[in-house]
């Protein structure tokens, strides 16, 4: 990322002039991030440390998002943790309980000297890692939302318009239905079934996906996904799948290979799929916002995040410190947060960036790349506003157990929700009670 440049603030300044090139002080960053975005983390790295001396980032991949929290957590237990960690959206509640393994980032800078204004993140994205209490515990790194990919080359084939997505759950069906007449085996797959098609489609449909305000408002929040309208969903889905029109490709990010070979002509999945996307597609492809039941009362709503976000683990020494705060103060710079949106697909998790793509001229350049800006930036309403839930890894992973028993049709849609709202209370209510005081 030879075009990034970036002025930074006087205690990075500082640290460059009082600490000798042998004492140069190393960060360890442990994350999730694979193939382009793998490529875009060491990039970050390599770029800030070239920008000064003080200063060295390594990050090193440690696995999925599960694995690589389950690692931190050893690491921690050993006394050798990282000193940052990527967490994805669903360990928020999980990293917040975690007292004493973490040291909050407005903390963290405000120690530094280093300059950090909360609200100057888009606010969707700031109050997600924002405690009751109003202080910011991470920080925001590659923020995503849930996006609808599909293949205008395929559209086109089967006599589709490829510049005009199916708005609609009803058009998606249909849309299906020509692409298998001509010759499509897999018109739809979804990636991130749980996130993309019960997380994010309560939000988008305004019901709620659990009480408390989805979690924000307590530990004793419960389920509510087996509402109608999830009922309803979730049959539709299963009823394409008899019919072939839906193809179920596998667990969280595995079903985008499919995409982006050809086999699947629509997905959804993360906006951050689209450095891949982008990179190695051999077609016209086009981006477009989540389908949506339009009999749905306040449909479209607004997207919840998904990403990740970056926390500072405990007991460190001063000097280290530093050393974060100045490069949270190189990530959250206009420059390198817009650069890494036109990039990766991810959020540009400031106004300032946000702007400054714009008047770049990217988006009109690059239809559909505004699309998962337009989602989070929508107002939220108390059932829109995102999901914080204890144990939700674990969550997760009922989601992708019960929904695998409808898609092969061992399992009615009503059977399945009502497993994961009974199984996911129970880890709920574990989690409460490990947590209270």
């Amino acid at each position: 990322m030879k075009s990034l440049s970036f002025a930074f603030g006087a205690a990075t300044l500082a640290l460059t002039l009082v600490q000798p090139a042998q004492a140069q002080t190393e960060i360890q960053w442990w994350h999730s991030m694979t193939a382009v975005n793998n490529e875009w983390v060491n990039d970050l790295a390599k770029d800030f440390n070239a920008k000064q001396s003080a200063v060295k980032i390594v990050p090193t991949y440690k696995g999925t998002y599960d694995e690589s929290m389950t690692a931190a957590v050893a690491a921690f237990r050993a006394g050798n943790a990282p000193h940052i960690l990527q967490v994805f959206e669903v360990g928020t509640a999980t990293m917040m309980a975690s007292k004493g393994a973490i040291v909050p980032v407005g903390k963290v800078m405000k120690d530094a000297g280093e300059k950090f204004d909360p609200s100057s993140y888009i606010s969707a994205v700031a109050s997600y890692y924002t405690a009751p209490g109003g202080q910011m515990l991470s920080f925001p790194f590659n923020s995503s939302t849930t996006v609808f990919y599909y293949n205008k080359d395929a559209f086109k084939a089967a006599g589709l318009d490829p510049e005009k997505a199916p708005a609609t759950w009803p058009e998606v069906t249909l849309a299906a239905a020509k692409l298998k007449a001509s010759g499509h085996k897999c018109p739809i797959s979804l990636a991130w079934q749980g996130w993309t098609q019960l997380e994010s489609f309560s939000a988008w449909h305004n019901v709620e996906f659990a009480t408390k305000g989805n979690g924000l408002g307590g530990l004793d929040a419960r389920m509510k996904i087996n509402s109608p309208l999830h009922v309803r969903h979730i049959e539709n889905l299963a009823n394409m799948a008899k019919q072939g029109l839906f193809v179920y490709k596998g667990r969280a990010n595995v079903p985008e290979a499919s995409f982006i070979s050809g086999e699947c002509a629509m997905m959804t999945t993360s906006s951050g799929f689209y450095g891949n996307v982008k990179k190695n597609a051999k077609f016209a492809y086009g981006i477009a916002p989540l389908p949506y039941y339009p009999d749905a009362p306040g449909a479209p709503q607004n997207t919840v995040i998904g990403g990740a976000s970056l926390w500072v683990m405990s007991g460190k020494k001063p000097e280290e410190y530093k050393g974060i705060a100045a490069f949270f103060t190189y990530l959250s710079s206009p420059e390198v947060q817009s650069a890494s949106h036109k990039r990766t697909g991810y959020l540009p998790i400031t106004t300032a960036a946000y702007q400054l793509t714009e008047q770049s001229g990217f988006y009109k350049e690059n239809p559909g790349t505004d699309v998962a800006v337009n989602q989070m930036i929508r107002k939220t309403t108390d059932k829109s506003r995102g999901i914080r839930l204890g144990n939700y890894v674990q969550i997760r992973t009922i989601e992708d157990e019960e929904l695998e028993q409808v898609w092969g049709g061992k399992k009615t849609a009503k059977e399945a929700l009502d497993s994961i709202v009974e199984r996911g209370n129970e880890l709920l209510s574990r989690f409460e009670k490990a947590n209270k005081g």
